[in-house]
């Protein structure tokens, strides 16, 4: 019998790591990605180029596999659609049009009873300046945007009054939270009330890109398992498949607020490869392609370092104790705030 074959869309560092854990479970991968550079290829049996739109290309992928994945949410949702009519799609489309959109994600959310932090919808300058009450705040672009990318903290009055903004973006404004710390939660969920749940990781910034994470988070019992138990109804109420991360914010009072969704395997898990017995990665495709669930342990307590932009250059000259390990993306051009790769460090 042949191997099945998974198509994971996109072939940035997350591919590549999905790819590795296909390969891991005798699964065949096939990577299609719009970056005639993308690191994925390294690692996939097999790389389609091409552009997203390009129908004969997508049909050739969708003929050659069994499943299909992806490993970044902003894939037009058409794209997503007309690859799901061929061949089935988990995370499922649907999904994705609700959390590609910052608004449609926190309505979502509340609407479901999930408390975000208070915010508004901004289409043009009339209603950012009716957004007085939510200062300090931060306007971001409803799609698209990331590691800070089409966002801009507002402090007070006079800075909403001097903010030029291009409203060809719709954008949210949201309240800022009297941040104490941030925390995620990796899960999987293999179908209805089946899931495997990481437990809460704890995340620091840089420049509003992530620089390290550690497991376990140093939270109270009631905050780990209230962060567990959200990221549960949430991934119940989106029917979803597969691996997802609930991003949350802690404020100064303790009180949990959902900041993001991403439905897929996520920077803050990577950790999840050397601390668990099933990473994050492993239960992905186990999910998707319909494998049978392992129980997920924690072996080890560990901290994730991003590496980003130079930092890989000192790294790929290091020697690593054997407790450490090192991840190199491979990407063919370093650049300042781009993520390279990774280093974890497990407590023996």
């Amino acid at each position: 019998m042949s191997k099945p074959t998974i198509g994971i869309i996109g072939g940035g560092q997350l591919g590549s790591m999905l790819s590795t854990a296909a390969k891991n479970l005798n699964i065949k991968t096939i990577i299609i990605s719009d970056d005639k550079n993308a690191p994925g290829q390294f690692f996939a049996d097999e790389f389609i180029f091409c552009r997203y739109d390009d129908d004969s290309k997508i049909e050739e992928f969708c003929s050659k596999v069994d499943f299909v994945t992806f490993e970044f949410e902003n894939i037009p949702y058409n794209v997503l659609s007309k690859i799901d009519n061929i061949k089935k799609v988990n995370p499922k489309p649907s999904v994705n049009k609700i959390i590609q959109n910052r608004l449609s994600e926190k309505d979502f959310l509340n609407k479901n009873n999930v408390r975000t932090t208070s915010y508004i919808s901004v289409k043009n300058e009339i209603e950012l300046k009716s957004g007085q009450d939510l200062l300090p705040g931060i306007l971001k672009t409803c799609t698209l945007g990331y590691d800070g990318k089409g966002q801009y903290k507002i402090n007070n009055d006079d800075e909403l009054e001097n903010l030029k903004i291009d409203f060809t973006n719709q954008y949210i404004l949201e309240k800022l939270v009297k941040l104490k710390k941030e925390i995620s939660v990796i899960i999987t969920r293999f179908g209805e009330q089946r899931y495997e749940v990481y437990d809460p990781i704890e995340n620091f910034h840089e420049d509003q890109i992530l620089k390290y994470s550690k497991i376990p988070a140093e939270v109270n019992k009631n905050l780990f398992d209230k962060s567990k138990e959200l990221a549960r109804y949430i991934a119940e109420e989106l029917n979803y498949i597969g691996t997802m991360c609930v991003e949350y914010f802690i404020d100064k009072n303790d009180n949990l607020y959902v900041n993001e969704i991403a439905p897929r395997v996520h920077n803050s898990g990577h950790l999840t490869i050397n601390a668990y017995n099933v990473s994050q990665f492993e239960n992905h495709i186990r999910a998707v392609c319909g494998l049978e669930k392992v129980e997920t342990k924690k072996l080890y307590n560990a901290k994730m370092i991003n590496l980003i932009g130079e930092d890989i250059l000192v790294y790929r000259n290091k020697t690593f104790k054997n407790n450490e390990f090192f991840f190199d993306y491979m990407k063919n051009t370093v650049k300042k705030k781009r993520k390279m790769g990774h280093l974890t460090i497990i407590e023996k």
